[in-house]
């Protein structure tokens, strides 16, 4: 009876070992797989293995918390199915050729640290769901085609260190409430239709490293507020509307090679440093 009990336990043990996961997250996994043309990704899954062998998926405590497929030929649209990767804290399917709008049902992920889907053909608005993510440091949507307005309800996003929305289609103004992003270390809005003038909230961001702005429809003066900021190496805010020329900076000095000539006439200047 124990020989029999002792083979039957060993029997179960590589079914145990194959259910890492959930069902309704092996399902959302393979929802993406089926959405987004799979069999041609460069490179694709063997839906017959462990889901931990699964290539840009990481498993722990048996859940999904890594998804990590850029550049890896995606092309279609995300599907809902997403949302039931409760666990996931890395969503990364940037570099790929991915359509459709931005799925509000992402907002359900409430672990999300990161969300990055840069480089894609995404459409549409950005959906205020985001809201829902207290979790996230790092939203990186660039180099897409998304429309409307900066949704003012992600300056409530506190633990957020990268904003990265350069060259999309959004318009309306920077939100003043930017400044409560006090974690912040990037904001990246260039090459947009935003208009308006720069917030000078944004001198409320004493962790701020890069300020890129150019290429938009903005109006006024770059805030003398700026100049505060110890902590920036980056600034560009160049191919806009503004009363004065500003030149771009960049350094690591503190302030970042910033030179104020003088103050009232709001203008920086600073020379290109070498790493």
């Amino acid at each position: 009876m124990k020989n029999s009990i002792t083979i039957l336990f060993s029997l179960l043990i590589p079914f145990f070992a194959l259910s890492q996961v959930s069902s309704s997250e092996k399902q959302a996994l393979k929802s993406l797989y089926k959405a987004t043309n799979g069999d041609a990704w460069t490179n694709t899954w063997n839906l017959n293995t462990p889901v931990s062998n699964w290539y840009g998926v990481t498993v722990e405590n048996n859940h999904v918390v890594s998804l990590q497929l850029h550049m890896n030929n995606l092309d279609g649209e995300i599907p809902n199915q997403l949302k039931k990767l409760i666990y996931l804290k890395h969503l990364n399917l940037g570099f790929n050729k991915l359509s459709g709008e931005l799925p509000k049902s992402i907002g359900e992920l409430s672990n999300l640290e990161s969300l990055e889907l840069f480089m894609n053909k995404l459409e549409g608005e950005i959906p205020e769901s985001l809201v829902n993510l207290k979790k996230l440091k790092v939203i990186k949507l660039y180099s897409n085609t998304l429309e409307g307005i900066i949704p003012e309800t992600l300056m409530s996003l506190k633990n957020l260190k990268e904003l990265s929305l350069g060259s999309n289609h959004l318009t309306g103004t920077i939100p003043t409430s930017v400044g409560e992003l006090v974690q912040l270390e990037k904001l990246i809005l260039l090459d947009n239709h935003l208009e308006g003038h720069i917030p000078i909230e944004i001198g409320q961001l004493k962790s701020l490293k890069e300020l890129v702005l150019s290429s938009n429809n903005l109006t006024g003066v770059l805030p003398f507020e700026v100049a505060r900021l110890r902590h920036l190496e980056i600034m560009m805010v160049s191919d806009n509307n503004l009363e004065k020329e500003y030149v771009t900076v960049t350094g690591k000095s503190t302030p970042p090679g910033l030179q104020i000539i003088p103050e009232d006439e709001g203008m920086i200047a600073t020379d290109y440093f070498d790493d």
